[in-house]
């Protein structure tokens, strides 16, 4: 039996193995093409590794467009990404303590209002949102891609609501005793227990920042306000030959901070959802 289950433990490693570098592929091909010559990308893009090996796709790469350097649209998508992840971190969380611990008349049709938003397509509103921001002389600034976010996050709310769920109204009822109000409660016995939903819902909002596309093409209009991934798009439209190996080789770059973050804090991601599940 023994030999049975460990030749079947086997089995099943490679099989994860092989699904593991089929999905892990073409940022492997990413990766190696940033090094090949622009005109040998597509020439020899079945073969992963360079015949011809250079690092001139990154040196063009970091000039960046039209005399503003990649450094410049880094910073933009950092700034943007940090501001709003603590707006939606925080909004989110005080957004849950209300549905979870605070009795009021609805509270059941509003959360669902909250859930039902998340089935609701981005292009509705992108229209209406666009005008409001244009009367309220927002456009080409960051306003339009941060100040939304500090109204909560529908996919937040719902993760925490379910972790606040699963903490005993019991500490509540202590920190009562001890003299707490709700923002008390909130501050000192909440967040403190939350911490995984928090850590998870700040990773999963940076990334949908960092990686965001329509929402700054719209409202940044200057070059100089461009983020990472309109630069990226730059470098196919910026002249009538696409540097493919230029963009290549920023696309690498600008996977930096997010694989950076996921291995800091992927435990928090897996501890955050599956606490949660479990509660």
């Amino acid at each position: 039996m023994k030999v049975k289950i460990k030749k079947r433990n086997l089995v099943v490693d490679v099989l994860i193995l092989i699904i593991a570098i089929l999905m892990l592929y073409p940022m492997f091909w990413l990766i190696f093409s940033s090094f090949k010559p622009n005109s040998d990308i597509f020439s020899t893009a079945t073969q992963l590794f360079p015949k011809n090996w250079t690092i001139e796709n990154y040196f063009k790469g970091f000039e960046g467009i039209a005399d503003i350097p990649f450094v410049t649209y880094i910073f933009n998508s950092l700034r943007i990404a940090v501001i709003a992840t603590v707006g939606a971190v925080i909004s989110s969380a005080v957004i849950s303590y209300g549905f979870a611990r605070i009795p009021f008349k609805g509270k059941g049709f509003w959360f669902a209002c909250v859930l039902v938003t998340m089935m609701l397509p981005a292009e509705i509103i992108m229209v209406p949102q666009y005008l409001w921001f244009n009367q309220l002389n927002w456009v080409n600034t960051l306003f339009p891609v941060t100040v939304p976010s500090y109204f909560g996050q529908a996919f937040f709310i719902f993760l925490m609501v379910q972790f606040i769920k699963g903490i005993p109204t019991d500490l509540d009822e202590a920190a009562k005793m001890d003299g707490c109000g709700r923002v008390g409660i909130f501050f000192r016995v909440i967040l403190p227990l939350i911490k995984p939903a928090l850590a998870t819902s700040a990773i999963f909002s940076f990334y949908w920042k960092w990686d965001e596309l329509i929402g700054p093409m719209l409202y940044l209009t200057k070059p100089e306000k461009y983020t990472v991934s309109i630069a990226l798009k730059q470098f196919l439209d910026s002249s009538s030959s696409s540097n493919w190996g230029a963009m290549f080789a920023m696309s690498v770059v600008s996977l930096i901070p997010v694989l950076t973050i996921f291995f800091l804090f992927q435990k928090y991601i897996v501890e955050g959802i599956s606490t949660t599940g479990l509660k």
